[in-house]
């Protein structure tokens, strides 16, 4: 017995074959075990696989790492999942803790705090950037930038005021302070 093949069931066997062959291909590919790291040459002329961990990419050595995959030792100073130093990204959010936060970016180093006003003097009210700069606990490695302003008695509204030059430093002497004690608490935890 001779069958007709009609286009339509021509195509729908076609789609079958094909969604056969891509299965089978798809399904071949899972046992694979290839270890598609490159190869680096040892020192003592024998060649090995290249540690993943030890290799230079844009996020700095070793990749970057959101979940926190890294030793304990190498997540001290440099702070894992973060781009910044841990120390001086605790430090920064502990001293600023007492005000709103607007926006904290632990991958760029910045936080910004919304407006606060003391209870003790509600004709002003104060604002805070932090900007960390470095992976390192140094006190280069941080800027702050501190803004106040003043109501203004006819109108209700709020103007900006001067900061005094040293409130600045001030406030970066004070993260850096409570930086220095983390890393110390956290040195005597590991002893």
């Amino acid at each position: 017995m001779v069958m007709k093949t009609t286009a339509t069931s021509r195509r729908r066997i076609w789609g079958m074959t094909m969604a056969s062959l891509a299965t089978a291909l798809l399904l071949g590919g899972c046992g694979l075990e290839t270890d598609s790291r490159p190869m680096q040459k040892q020192g003592d002329g024998t060649w090995s696989r290249e540690d993943p961990s030890q290799r230079d990419t844009v996020f700095g050595k070793g990749g970057l790492d959101l979940f926190g995959g890294k030793k304990k030792d190498e997540a001290a100073g440099g702070g894992t999942g973060i781009g910044v130093n841990l120390y001086l990204w605790r430090a920064a959010l502990d001293t600023v803790g007492f005000m709103p936060l607007s926006s904290a970016d632990p991958f760029g180093g910045v936080i910004i705090t919304d407006w606060y006003q003391p209870q003790s003097s509600p004709g002003e009210r104060f604002k805070v950037n932090l900007y960390i700069l470095s992976r390192e606990l140094r006190a280069d490695a941080l800027k702050a930038s501190v803004f106040r302003q003043v109501r203004d008695p006819a109108t209700g509204g709020w103007l900006d005021a001067q900061v005094d030059a040293s409130t600045n430093t001030e406030f970066e002497n004070a993260v850096l302070t409570r930086a220095r004690q983390i890393r110390t608490a956290e040195a005597s935890k590991d002893q």
